[in-house]
């Protein structure tokens, strides 16, 4: 029957664990008490071997997977900067990155540039999201904020050498010169 609908204490028969009553659920699983084993079991809420022998209503719908999936994503890009998305120039695309050893015998590495692309995107957002951290802390003087800012601020210049790597100037790292 696959009923996803029903409230606890609602009584069903299973075709392999026999008659239960609903106990708890949450949002993809019943979990049943089923009085043959005298044990609980979480069976999937669409699953369609289930008889109802009871129905008993639920007080209010119930919460999807998909609602949950959601209303992450809906909190995800209103709280986070880190979803930005973030666009490799064009001329880089499919492109790769060899790293090549001076010895000879050995082998070089090649690392495609949309990964460490990637890469280096996620170094330049966790750097943002420690900058928040510092600016928010309780304990630190704003001495030592300045301090530990001029620090990102440097590691920002150290990066400016990936610029060439972003289609939008925007997105580029910006050292203590702040024009990238």
């Amino acid at each position: 029957m696959g009923d996803s609908k029903l409230g606890v204490g609602s009584r069903i028969e299973h075709p392999k664990f026999g008659k239960g009553v609903i106990v708890e659920m949450d949002a993809a699983y019943y979990t049943i008490w089923f009085s043959d084993g005298n044990s609980t079991r979480a069976i999937d809420r669409e699953f369609q071997g289930l008889i109802v022998l009871e129905k008993v209503s639920l007080d209010v719908d119930p919460i999807t997977l998909s609602d949950i999936e959601k209303a992450i994503r809906n909190v995800i890009d209103d709280k986070s900067d880190l979803q930005e998305i973030v666009e490799l120039g064009s001329r880089w695309n499919g492109g790769m990155m060899i790293l090549k050893p001076s010895d000879a015998s050995l082998q070089a590495k090649e690392i495609p540039l949309e990964t460490f692309f990637h890469k280096i995107v996620m170094v330049r957002d966790r750097l943002r999201v420690m900058e928040q951290n510092i600016n928010a802390h309780k304990v630190l003087t704003d001495e030592d904020k300045i301090d530990l800012q001029q620090y990102i601020t440097r590691i920002y210049g150290s990066l400016t050498t990936f610029n060439i790597l972003f289609k939008d100037v925007d997105d580029q790292f910006k050292g203590a010169g702040g024009k990238g």
